[in-house]
């Protein structure tokens, strides 16, 4: 403490409050994820570690984060696709804006309900999981027998769940998009066929493709990758944080893993209305036309 005050002592006025923000950054919430990230990062560069134990762990939390909400998922993704469809042109044939109709699934399922609702689920699910699992570790001096056996706990535990959880967050949300649009239409085209004719404008698959494909504009197409990275990268990184901030008491495990559930939802949520201002210019170019 001593060498610290003197260090700050040393530096001119600009660079202590310089200092104080930095650290007053580093021990906020949104400071502690950006460390771990660089922690992340910089565990990579480390070449003791077998880079085929490193892909095997990289799939095995793949599975976790992923492949295990499969069915949750579809079943979640084809409830709402069908409610948004019905939705759409019911209210859209009414108000005389049909033509729009692949804008709006692309609007409301492609752009903000598929990988908001998907970043929940692996929150809620695969997130405190982690939270629980490596806070266990904490509580049981697992991780620092891991230190002392000369391994990086941030590499062996966090590293995987980062990389995994990308990969598997990507995929679910192409998923759930996919299942949501075309599980929705079949879902209606059933219902269709045994009540009969009971919507308002009969729908075909290769309309509903197309005017998909037709609204997408090339920022959709990005941010389908983007947002998923974004969101697993914070999931992750406040799951792992909430953990290792666990003392030594097994009654810190559940209340961090309900912060973990609760400030990745946070984050996620935050992480979209940011994201989204990249598409402010292309809602001011269509403003601009119709003035």
């Amino acid at each position: 403490m001593k060498n610290e005050r003197t260090a700050n002592q040393s530096l001119s006025f600009p660079g202590r409050i310089f200092s104080r923000l930095g650290n007053l950054f580093l021990s906020s919430p949104p400071g502690k994820l950006c460390l771990l990230f660089v922690q992340v990062i910089a565990s990579l560069f480390q070449k003791k570690y077998s880079l085929a134990s490193d892909v095997r762990s990289i799939k095995m939390q793949t599975f976790f984060f992923g492949v295990e909400l499969f069915p949750a998922l579809f079943v979640v993704a084809t409830l709402f696709g069908t409610v948004v469809i019905v939705e759409a042109m019911t209210v859209m044939s009414k108000v005389g804006f049909s033509d729009s109709f692949g804008n709006l699934m692309v609007i409301v399922i492609i752009r903000e309900l598929s990988p908001i609702l998907t970043a929940f689920f692996i929150a809620g699910r695969s997130g405190s999981a982690l939270t629980t699992h490596i806070g266990s570790m904490q509580i049981n001096h697992e991780a620092d027998a891991l230190a002392t056996m000369g391994i990086n706990p941030v590499r062996y535990l966090v590293m995987p769940a980062l990389f995994g959880g990308i990969l598997a967050m990507v995929a679910m949300n192409l998923f759930f998009s996919f299942s949501a649009i075309f599980s929705g239409f079949f879902v209606i085209k059933c219902v269709d066929f045994f009540v009969g004719n009971w919507m308002p404008v009969q729908l075909s698959l290769s309309y509903l493709g197309n005017a998909i494909i037709s609204s997408m504009s090339f920022m959709d197409v990005v941010m389908i990758i983007v947002k998923p990275v974004v969101f697993a990268v914070l999931i992750v990184l406040n799951a792992s944080e909430q953990a290792f901030s666990i003392k030594r008491d097994i009654r810190e495990v559940p209340q961090a893993t309900s912060r973990s559930v609760i400030y990745s939802f946070l984050y996620v949520v935050v992480a979209d209305v940011l994201l989204s201002g990249f598409y402010i210019f292309q809602y001011l170019e269509k403003v601009s036309k119709i003035i």
